[in-house]
């Protein structure tokens, strides 16, 4: 049978009837094949309008970020990129800053059913999680001698995520949003954990909010003082929008404050929070007189054992262990550095851990790119 003969049988039969423009659409269906086809033709015409799938939706068109100018040339665009990063780093000082090291970070993520909206695809949560991952990894390459903790708020309470160590998020099955958050109950537990810390070292509660309310169990600027007390830095980075509790406990604390406008931005306003912050004068100033001189530390450069040196315990896990690190002042052997020795309590550091976090003291001074 002839290809055409073929189809007019088809659309002949009883389960298809033709419309005013000779089109065949499916009885007590909304136009299939064809029919449908001509509709999307008419769109933009006046006369149908159909709503887009889903996955058009959320599709990102990121070639139309980058436009031809008049000549048909991209080298426009490719300025404005390169002016782009170039205004970023004259932002930062070039001059000497005196900067805290030696930092101690707790990181508050919200946990609370706002994060599962759709707004950052493929939602704020997963967004989240992927953005800190990469933060906890590229804090710890820039500042070695710091340590980070992690806290979760939902269901109107706080839980402790990760301890004071260098573990990533990890299982994200048990991390999942429910409830509402409660940002007093995770700035207390911050605190908390952070009470017992030395003077020379930097307090610091970054806080990934995006939710628009807060289950508090008392007056939040009680919590709110206790933290500027003990000259603990609130950074908060949200999500939905301003709130006035956010916005005044980063501006007593001395700590920074953005609302995240899209993906990209949001990865901007947690990644500027990297580098150490510069000292207050404030806190220079408190104490007895009024220029407080920098303390001393005393840090221990140790000796590194071979794979192939004789198995001994080490005092961190008590496990025989064949490499390791062995302190200057007790010869106490521990797995990894940095860390305080639990013997002697001497703070051991190896020099590329130093330097690298020596050259936030000395930023590069402004250049021009060739």
């Amino acid at each position: 049978m002839p290809p055409r003969q073929e189809e007019e049988d088809y659309y002949g039969s009883d389960d298809f009837i033709s419309d005013d423009d000779g089109l065949y659409k499916e009885k007590g269906k909304k136009g299939k094949g064809k029919a449908s086809e001509k509709k999307k033709r008419d769109k933009g015409k006046g006369k149908i309008s159909e709503q887009p799938y889903a996955w058009e939706a959320t599709y990102t068109r990121s070639w139309d970020t980058v436009r031809e100018d008049e000549s048909g040339s991209l080298q426009s665009a490719v300025d404005g990129l390169l002016a782009r990063g170039r205004r970023r780093r004259l932002l930062f000082p070039s001059t000497a800053i005196r900067r805290t090291i030696i930092r101690h970070l707790i990181l508050v993520l919200d946990l609370s059913g706002s994060m599962m909206d759709r707004d950052m695809r493929p939602t704020r949560f997963d967004l989240m999680l992927e953005y800190s991952r990469a933060f906890i990894v590229e804090w710890f390459d820039q500042n070695p001698l710091g340590q980070i903790g992690v806290v979760g708020m939902r269901a109107g309470i706080a839980e402790r995520v990760g301890e004071m160590s260098g573990k990533s998020i990890q299982d994200r099955h048990k991390l999942e949003p429910t409830g509402e958050p409660s940002l007093q109950n995770a700035v207390e537990m911050a605190r908390g954990s952070m009470s017992h810390l030395p003077t020379h070292s930097s307090r610091e509660i970054i806080v990934i909010y995006g939710s628009l309310t807060t289950v508090d169990p008392g007056n939040i600027h009680d919590t709110l003082n206790a933290c500027v007390k003990d000259r603990i830095r609130v950074a908060v980075v949200a999500l939905a929008a301003e709130m006035k509790i956010c916005r005044e406990m980063c501006d007593k604390t001395g700590g920074q404050f953005g609302v995240a406008m899209n993906e990209g931005h949001f990865k901007d306003l947690l990644f500027e929070l990297i580098p150490p912050p510069a000292q207050r004068a404030a806190s220079r100033a408190a104490g007895a007189g009024a220029s407080n001189p920098a303390d001393l530390m005393m840090m221990g450069f140790p000796t590194r054992l071979p794979e192939t040196s004789a198995p001994a315990l080490c005092v961190c896990h008590s496990e025989l262990k064949s490499e390791g690190f062995l302190c200057p002042r007790c010869a106490a052997k521990v797995c990894d550095v940095p860390t305080d020795c639990d013997v002697c309590g001497l703070m051991i550091v190896s020099s590329p851990h130093l330097a690298r976090s020596y050259h936030h003291l000395f930023p590069v001074k402004p250049y021009q790119a060739v």
